[in-house]
């Protein structure tokens, strides 16, 4: 059975995170492992307070899996910390783990900011220069490019200036274009626009969900584009069997 590995924050409600990153891999056939980066106090409505892992703990836990199990793909979620970003570029080197998608989390819903002072710039020159994948939604696509999106021109600019960065392929995720979701891939080569019919309503870990997926299909053999659709579809089928346990955001059916 092919694995793939989560290192991102935990969310006790499931929604978002590694524990949504793990039912994403059960439902496209794969066994999920994983490492919790960061502890939260979350809910539906709000992240009240992150709780990073020190670093000595966080090497622990990984180093001892990769003893022992080697992944077929690796996606990063909330990392918040520029020690965890280290940590988590040593084992993609010590251990020649390939297929990496960095799903550069950086600020919740509500708003609350998830990685410390620095963490994008340090993001972008230790790790996005050993991702297969990089997807940034459209504010983190901003904050790393230095270029405001406002159309789909200026995503594509985004995009091309992301791949300078060193990632093997960028996608764009969140662009509303008439009605449409509109995920952008771009590899160097082939730019193409994944688009969706919007559905109204709030949603609880699309993001994670979307690494997730492409993470797992990159883990089954698809090449990174075939892999950016098929989590693309993932995620928009996952948002038609939303439920709403809480007050707050909708929580996807994965």
């Amino acid at each position: 059975m092919s694995t793939v590995l989560s290192i991102a924050g935990s969310d006790p409600t499931g929604g978002a995170g590694i524990q949504a990153d793990l039912k994403v891999f059960r439902a496209i056939g794969l066994l999920g492992l994983s490492v919790p980066a960061v502890l939260t106090a979350q809910n539906t409505r709000e992240v009240r307070e992150v709780f990073p892992v020190y670093s000595e703990c966080l090497r622990a836990q990984i180093e001892c899996l990769l003893e022992d199990i080697t992944p077929d793909a690796l996606k990063t979620g909330m990392l918040y910390a520029k020690t965890t970003v280290d940590v988590v570029a040593d084992a993609v080197q010590e251990f020649g783990l390939s297929n990496l998608v960095i799903d550069p989390v950086s600020v919740s819903s509500s708003g609350t900011s998830l990685m410390e002072d620095g963490m994008l710039d340090h993001l972008k020159q230790t790790l996005f220069p050993l991702a297969e994948v990089i997807t940034p939604n459209i504010y983190e696509a901003s904050l790393l490019s230095s270029i405001m999106i406002e159309t789909p021109a200026h995503m594509q600019e985004a995009a091309k200036a992301l791949l300078d960065m060193g990632p093997r392929a960028v996608v764009i995720t969140g662009g509303h274009m008439e009605g449409l979701i509109s995920d952008l891939f771009y590899d160097g080569t082939e730019l193409q626009h994944l688009t969706a019919e919007k559905i109204g309503g709030s949603f609880h870990g699309t993001g994670c969900s979307f690494s997730a997926a492409l993470a797992a299909h990159l883990a089954k053999g698809s090449p990174p584009i075939e892999a950016a659709a098929l989590a693309h579809e993932f995620v928009h089928s996952a948002i038609l069997k939303a439920a709403n346990p809480g007050s707050g955001m909708k929580i996807l059916g994965l």
